[in-house]
C-alpha cells in the first residue's frame, strides 16, 4: 500500500504587467516609498519581480481621489494566477496607489519589456537638446516675438480689410445712385 503524505499543487508562475497609477505630487516627494509599497504588495502575492519603473507622468481625464495628475509605474512580474485578485484587493487597501490594471504577459518577449518608455524618452530629449536653460529661455523669446509679429500682420490685414469694405461700400451707393437716375434712350 502507498500512502500519500502531502498533496500539494504544484503551479506555474506566469508573467503579468501591471500599470499601476500613483499620485504625481507623492511620487515626486516619495519615489522610494511608493516603490517600496508597490514592491510589498507583490511580494506579499509571492510574485517575482522582473523590472519595475517608472512609465510616465500624465494628467488625468478625470480626478481620482481629488488627485488631477497621476504617474504611471510599468512592473513586470511572475506571479500565481490565482494571487492576483489578491493584488488587486490590496492596491485598493492602500493609500499610495489610486489604481491598477494588471494583464497577462505571457506573448512578450524580453525586448518588449525593455521599450523605452515615454518617460525616459522625454529625460532623453530633454538631456540631448542642449540641457541648457538659456538655449530654452531664448526658444521662448523668439516665439514671444514670432507672436508678436504675427499679431502686427494680423492688425494690417484687419485695417485693410476695413479699408476694402469701405471702398466697396462708396462702389454699391454710385451703383444705387446711377440706378435712380433716370435713364434715357438716345433716338437717332
Amino acid at each position: 500500500m502507498r500512502e500519500v503524505t502531502s498533496l500539494e499543487t504544484v503551479t506555474k508562475k506566469q508573467m503579468y504587467e501591471g500599470m499601476f497609477l500613483v499620485d504625481s505630487a507623492k511620487a515626486g516627494s516619495d519615489w522610494d516609498g511608493i516603490n517600496a509599497a508597490i514592491k510589498k504588495i507583490l511580494e506579499r502575492a509571492e510574485a517575482d519581480i522582473v523590472s519595475i519603473r517608472k512609465w510616465d507622468d500624465r494628467r488625468l481625464a478625470y480626478e481620482i481621489q481629488h488627485v488631477g495628475r497621476g504617474t504611471y509605474i510599468l512592473v513586470y512580474f511572475r506571479a500565481d494566477g490565482q494571487k492576483i485578485s489578491g493584488i488587486e484587493k490590496a492596491v485598493q487597501l492602500s493609500d499610495h496607489i489610486l489604481r491598477v490594471l494588471i494583464l497577462n504577459a505571457e506573448h512578450m518577449t524580453t525586448e518588449d519589456m525593455e521599450k523605452e518608455t515615454p518617460a525616459a524618452k522625454a529625460e532623453k530629449e530633454e538631456t540631448n537638446s542642449g540641457s541648457s536653460v538659456e538655449a530654452s529661455e531664448e526658444d521662448e523669446e523668439e516665439s514671444r516675438d514670432d507672436q508678436e509679429d504675427e499679431e502686427s500682420a494680423d492688425d494690417e490685414d484687419v485695417e485693410e480689410d476695413t479699408d476694402d469694405a469701405e471702398a466697396d461700400e462708396d462702389d454699391d451707393l454710385t451703383d444705387e445712385d446711377e440706378e435712380s437716375e433716370p435713364k434715357t434712350a438716345m433716338n437717332d
